[in-house]
């Protein structure tokens, strides 16, 4: 009997002393493991009040849940480590360009919450730019060289690794970021540098961001159920080569019409031929603008092509504004524009030279109108998969 409690006191000391994990046996997409007391309270995480520094090679830092994290400067991931944020943790930064979350080559962040636990990051401070967002940086193709530098975090990108890991982001919501260095050299909330397929980038929502909400520079990385809202900037961007999917987008610029476009589409500003050659699908998008200012619902240039289906425009001077001899060529006339539904849209569609002064003609087929398309799934109101986490009011 007395071995018996002492085995029974042994358990109990380890329980209460090791992370314990318990895995739902349900197949809801939304369920994900339940970690108890998870922290390693380690290195980067020792400090919640004072989170900031390095994660080494070899280093596997994971946050705890129940604590409240202050980003109080940047946070690199250095390749060879990851960083692992639990379901519900809240991350709060104000640092302006000097607080922001790198994860360079060869490194990994998970960060996966559920539906009804996202993972926040955000700022006591509520205004745009009051911290830098997040920035991956992968080893798939890019255009812009066989590598490139990040204009932000100074990391390297790029490559020719088209199914690269670099992690997860499930049920993430990134508030008040965008911070701005210079005109040219700018956080958006989430930048993607050359990120392979591997990783995931599932319902990840940006709000109320400084410049572009989400950005693609080159990469093979898929995203699906992305939430782009209020931001000063384009709601979804892409230049240097991307070609991947995106499944589910949702943008809206603020009442007061600041922001600019719902897309803005690039290949490559200095060698519109470049390759690999931007050319995404996008498949069931909304976009909601305001007309005034620079109102382009999808504006698509420097010799980007792209296969673009079931698309919401509303509240835009132009719905679709091709430019450069490139881009016109690709989608002029070529139907890759596929079931659009204009929402007091001024201008339904335009087609631009390279030269700009020559405005050419606007082709039967460019796009195909559809009174019935949903976009991202409820026409200009808020898609249901995103209720509750996304932070859309």
């Amino acid at each position: 009997m007395k071995k018996n409690t002492l085995k029974l006191l042994a358990a109990a000391f380890i329980m209460s002393t090791t992370a314990v994990v318990f895995q739902s046996c349900s197949d809801s997409s939304d369920d994900e493991e339940l970690i108890i007391n998870p922290g390693s309270g380690t290195g980067i995480a020792s400090d919640p009040s004072n989170f900031k520094g390095e994660i080494k090679s070899g280093e596997n830092i994971t946050l705890d849940a129940t604590k409240l994290y202050k980003l109080t400067g940047s946070v690199i991931v250095r390749g060879g480590g990851t960083l692992t944020i639990p379901a519900g943790t809240r991350i709060e930064a104000n640092g302006g360009t000097s607080a922001f979350i790198v994860v360079e080559q060869n490194a990994k962040i998970f960060a996966n919450g559920t539906a009804t636990n996202p993972v926040i990051f955000t700022s006591p401070n509520p205004t745009p730019g009051s911290w830098g967002g997040i920035v991956i940086c992968g080893k798939a193709p890019i255009n812009r060289g066989a590598t490139a530098t990040s204009e932000v975090g100074d990391s390297i990108y790029g490559g020719t690794v088209a199914n690269d890991n670099s992690g997860s982001l499930k049920y993430v919501r990134i508030e008040y970021s965008g911070a701005i260095f210079t005109g040219t050299k700018e956080f958006n909330g989430l930048s993607l540098f050359g990120v392979g397929n591997g990783t995931v980038i599932d319902n990840v929502s940006m709000v109320n961001g400084s410049d572009d909400g989400i950005e693609f520079f080159g990469g093979t990385v898929n995203v699906s159920n992305i939430v782009s809202i209020y931001n000063e900037d384009d709601g979804f961007d892409w230049t240097e080569g991307w070609n991947g999917t995106a499944t589910n987008i949702y943008t809206k610029r603020r009442a007061n019409g600041i922001g600019n476009r719902g897309i803005e589409a690039d290949n490559n500003a200095d060698n519109k031929d470049a390759n690999p050659r931007s050319n995404p699908t996008i498949k069931n998008a909304t976009f909601i603008g305001a007309t005034s200012g620079e109102s382009d619902g999808l504006k698509l240039r420097e010799g980007t092509y792209a296969s673009i289906d079931n698309v919401v425009l509303s509240n835009w001077n132009t719905g679709i504004n091709v430019e450069h001899d490139q881009s016109v060529t690709y989608f002029n006339g070529q139907n890759k524009i596929t079931k659009v539904k204009f929402d007091n849209v001024t201008t339904k569609a335009s087609v631009k030279a390279t030269t700009g002064s020559a405005t050419a003609t606007l082709l039967t087929n460019t796009y195909t109108e559809d009174a019935s398309a949903t976009g991202a799934g409820n026409g200009t109101t808020a898609p249901a998969w995103a209720a509750g986490w996304a932070g859309i009011q």
